[in-house]
């Protein structure tokens, strides 16, 4: 494995261990979990291009990667779920971009397991298809 590949899957496996940590701390923090799912899944996606030496613009935009990650390979992604992550993201971190209620924003928590379910599927598709 590329050294730089192995940057990025250490910082996507730190964010899997900080959504699990932090969806059994509070339900209050169920968009903290989604934004860190959303890291990590982009982390992954990056860390597959990198391994197979593709050039990637720098993007949070979980579709797109994944529309590069399939070129190579399809990795049977629920891509509505993929988008809606993506798109939680954005919607969180910008303001212009927030709702009169951003409280709106918040996940339930168990939309949250369903994202950090969807994290665990991408990582654990990663290592099959680079580390095995």
């Amino acid at each position: 494995m590329k050294k730089e590949t192995e940057g990025w899957l250490f910082f996507a496996n730190k964010d899997i261990l900080a959504a699990n940590i932090l969806i059994q701390q509070d339900k209050d923090l169920m968009g903290s979990v989604t934004f860190h799912c959303q890291q990590a899944i982009e982390k992954y996606f990056k860390a597959y291009l990198v391994e197979y030496g593709q050039n990637f613009r720098k993007i949070h935009d979980l579709i797109s990667l994944y529309a590069k990650v399939k070129d190579i390979q399809n990795w049977n992604i629920d891509e509505a779920l993929l988008e809606k992550i993506s798109d939680m993201y954005i919607e969180s971190h910008y303001p212009d971009s927030m709702p009169l209620n951003p409280a709106s924003l918040i996940p339930t928590p168990e939309e949250a397991q369903r994202y950090l379910n969807f994290a665990r599927y991408v990582e654990t598709t990663f290592k099959e298809l680079v580390m095995s």
